[in-house]
């Protein structure tokens, strides 16, 4: 996968396309990504994803924006794997939120890209007013010369499609398990180790402590049991999420201790899967009584592990 520039002469021939923010990168769009890449073999033509930054509620309704679940890199990662050929991010500005449905689709997706067939949700609506329902594509479809693919649903446990914004609800709940049914995978905090207080290795848990990514959905505050994606390999460990009341510091952070690993990790870059909530923040009456409880953490941790 590339992130292609418009009028790309790989893309002359023509190509196949598809439209979105792809927040998450979960299951629905999953089945739209195979979808065109399947096209796009079919076809015998390159296969191009078109998406946006800033999201687009961000600047049609700034108070409305959402959190993002997969922010800038971790969307890049998570469509590295898809099979999608290129990726076109598309500076989304009040006049793009202009162009109508006919225009995008003709100043846009046809003469940059030259899209011979177009993919999209079956809910997915492009254009001025969201106007581009499944309706009018097809119709654009008829009279311009293109393809027309209409992905159904992918449903969750209890019929419901999935999307962006339930993941949002089940994560922001804590639901981490209905959160990673409706993504595919665990849901993860990805950033880079700076440095921190260095209270947990006083404690005898050294922590990571990672940087927050910015606008990222961050789930209820609480210690969770996680695996780590590292450039040395895979770890199991534990994660404060939140403040350290016992300490007086409220400030909101990312801590994340790592079982059989040691060594300086500043400026390394991890990825913390969630695999359970093991107990909410808590402030403790004493040093002591936290250290006590942070070995039960990390055993609880080391339980759900194996479990998951």
């Amino acid at each position: 996968m590339r992130e292609a520039e418009p009028g790309l002469p790989q893309l002359d021939a023509g190509s196949v396309v598809t439209v979105g923010t792809f927040d998450g990168v979960h299951r629905g769009h999953s089945d739209i990504l195979e979808r065109v890449v399947a096209r796009g073999r079919s076809m015998g033509l390159p296969t191009v994803l078109v998406t946006f930054l800033p999201h687009p509620v961000a600047v049609l309704n700034p108070g409305a924006a959402p959190p993002l679940l997969t922010p800038d890199q971790e969307q890049r990662e998570a469509l590295a794997a898809t099979g999608i050929e290129h990726v076109i991010v598309l500076p989304f500005t009040a006049t793009l939120a202009q162009y109508s449905a006919a225009a995008f689709v003709e100043r846009l997706l046809c003469e940059r890209y030259r899209m011979q067939a177009l993919v999209v949700g079956y809910n997915h609506r492009l254009g001025r007013g969201r106007e581009g329902d499944a309706t009018v594509l097809a119709a654009l479809g008829q009279r311009v010369g293109f393809h027309v693919d209409i992905v159904p649903p992918a449903l969750d446990a209890t019929g419901a499609p999935v999307s962006s914004s339930g993941i949002r609800r089940a994560i922001a709940d804590g639901s981490l398990e209905a959160a990673a049914a409706a993504l595919g995978r665990r849901y993860a905090l990805c950033g880079v180790v700076q440095q921190g207080s260095q209270r947990g290795r006083e404690l005898g848990y050294p922590t990571l402590n990672v940087a927050i990514p910015p606008r990222k959905l961050l789930p209820p505050d609480g210690v969770y049991a996680v695996r780590a994606e590292t450039p040395r390999g895979q770890f199991g460990g534990m994660m404060n999420l939140g403040g350290r009341p016992t300490f007086g510091d409220f400030n909101r952070s990312i801590e994340v201790h790592l079982f059989e690993a040691s060594g300086d990790w500043y400026g390394v870059s991890v990825a913390v899967e969630l695999v359970r909530q093991l107990r909410e923040t808590a402030r403790f009456p004493s040093v002591e009584a936290l250290v006590a409880q942070l070995a039960r953490d990390a055993q609880d941790a080391r339980v759900a592990l194996t479990q998951a």
